[in-house]
């Protein structure tokens, strides 16, 4: 595994550990395909019946009480997506993806996890297997090694994680790039010279510094003139360097990053409040990586995922506690949208999953397999033994990239 930082406020640091930044040098990988696909982690449990509210089932306003999403056409109202299922209204840009073709929404999906404790259910979704601390590796890691251009004798790295840490879905033997924003202040442009005249007359370290500062060029690249204030900056930013790299032909093809802050336990709100003001922030971040991406839009995909979900009915604070499943997102160019991906099990007492929670009809496995599968072309043979082991049981989803 390679896990290679650049940022360019921070490369008095990463000097000292030049031997590695060549390994982001991505204009010297091997051809990379067009496809581009880019796994946004939610972590904290994302409560999907707000995300995606089913204001069409006959249960859903009496569990939810204060905090249930107005339906579509009342005041603060959900946007439609069917007779059944609306965006929360803080969601905008998915919604006009919806319009467009290029949003697909998984409802009532979960992983196999059926606990409730955030760091087992982080840990197998990341780790691709059934339970907690199954493998050392993730499963986008391991896709990593499946695609063609991963096989032995390619060059430089198909995938970057973009965050302060290297998340286990992105840990293993393929080798990996990092970026992240920094919080250090800004080395001004004459100590970037007087290094490079520095290294000028090293043949090796010369042009590892050159690789590193122009990798970091890339990310420095996306504006952040729109960007919020505070964490939702950062944000933002790492959103846009994610989609800066990427846009590149000879960049990476695979990009992961995580957010958190989904444990809404007290006073969530409902069309307005906490959820609220967060998903307002993610919406935005995922407009700014469209734009980031540029004309690559059209042959990406984007997909978010939650460790699980939240109770059906609002609790005594205001707020949802841990559930089963939930919503995940895929949008992007590539997808083939505008439809629900959902065996909806409906949210009367008896269909409730242990007569408190979503229950999961549909594996989270079976959506990332058909992206693997159809997007990047990961094979049925490695997707069922090595991406996601022995899980030929799970069929790949269908029909989710366009033709």
């Amino acid at each position: 595994m390679n896990h290679i930082r650049i940022d360019r406020r921070r490369f008095l640091a990463v000097a000292a550990t030049l031997p590695l930044v060549s390994r982001v040098a991505f204009a010297r990988a091997a051809s990379v395909p067009d496809a581009r696909f880019v796994f946004i982690l939610l972590r904290g449990a994302l409560d999907g019946l707000a995300t995606v509210p089913p204001c069409g089932d006959p249960s859903y306003a009496g569990l939810r009480r204060e905090i249930a999403i107005p339906r579509p056409g009342e005041p603060n109202g959900a946007l439609a997506l069917d007779t059944t299922f609306a965006l929360h209204p803080g969601l905008p840009f998915l919604h006009e993806c919806w319009r467009a073709k290029a949003l697909l929404v998984a409802h009532a999906v979960a992983t196999p996890y059926r606990e409730r404790s955030h760091f087992d259910g982080q840990d197998v979704l990341e780790n691709g297997g059934v339970r907690p601390n199954a493998f050392a590796s993730g499963w986008l890691n391991r896709a990593l090694t499946a695609l063609p251009q991963g096989r032995p004798g390619s060059h430089g790295e198909t995938g970057i994680a973009l965050g302060q840490n290297l998340p286990l879905t992105m840990r293993g033997p393929a080798p990996v790039a990092s970026w992240s924003p920094s919080r250090l202040p800004a080395i001004d442009d004459d100590t970037l010279t007087r290094i490079a005249d520095l290294y000028a007359r090293d043949p090796v370290l010369s042009v590892r510094l050159a690789d590193a500062l122009a990798a970091d060029e890339v990310a420095q690249g996306a504006s952040m003139e729109t960007a919020p204030r505070g964490g939702g900056a950062r944000y933002l930013e790492t959103l846009r360097a994610a989609g800066s790299f990427l846009a590149r032909e000879e960049g990476p093809q695979v990009a992961m990053l995580d957010t958190t802050g989904w444990d809404t336990h007290a006073n969530e709100g409902g069309a307005q409040g906490q959820l609220a003001t967060r998903l307002g922030a993610l919406d935005t971040g995922l407009r700014a990586l469209k734009e980031a991406l540029g004309a690559a839009w059209s042959r990406s995909v984007v997909v978010l995922a939650t460790e699980f979900g939240r109770t059906a009915a609002v609790n005594g604070t205001r707020g949802t506690d841990h559930g089963t499943a939930t919503v995940a997102f895929v949008l992007g160019g590539a997808v083939e949208g505008g439809r629900m991906l959902t065996d909806w099990p409906g949210l009367s007492r008896g269909a409730l999953y242990q007569q408190r929670d979503l229950a999961p009809t549909l594996d989270l496995r079976s959506v990332l397999k058909g992206v693997l599968h159809d997007h990047l072309r990961v094979s049925s043979a490695a997707l069922d033994s090595d991406v996601f082991p022995d899980s030929s049981m799970v069929r790949p989803a269908k029909d989710l990239i366009r033709a």
